[in-house]
């Protein structure tokens, strides 16, 4: 039985947490409310494009296509999410936030992973 190796692992789950994350933005039309919580401009939209944005590059992680160039907006998505939702999370003192933040930071670091280890 051919054994699956630690990076096509990585890709696989967090090509999934990505996926899953923009059908849910896809599906649940709260997400355009907790945008506008943000500050975000055009919720609507916005909540659009990052879900298009998951959708295809948590893919093309999944199926090992262009993956560097698709860590590239994950990065980015990942960091604003951290800056949002989870620092301002710090008021309430630092280990509320670094066990609200756990998931993302770990995300974060698995994107990095992959994008360090693709030419």
């Amino acid at each position: 039985m051919k054994q699956l190796s630690s990076m096509k692992l990585i890709r696989y789950v967090v090509g999934y947490v990505f996926i899953a994350s923009a059908i849910l933005k896809l599906l649940v039309p709260d997400f355009e409310t907790a945008f506008a919580s943000y500050g975000l401009p055009y919720p609507e939209v916005t909540v659009l494009i990052v879900a298009i944005m998951e959708l295809i590059c948590g893919g093309l992680l999944i199926f090992d296509y262009y993956v560097k160039q698709a860590t590239i907006p994950l990065l980015v998505i990942i960091v604003i999410a951290i800056l949002l939702t989870k620092i301002p999370v710090l008021h309430a003192g630092f280990f509320q936030f670094a066990f609200e933040a756990r998931l993302d930071i770990v995300l974060l670091a698995l994107l990095y992973i992959i994008w360090r280890s693709y030419k």
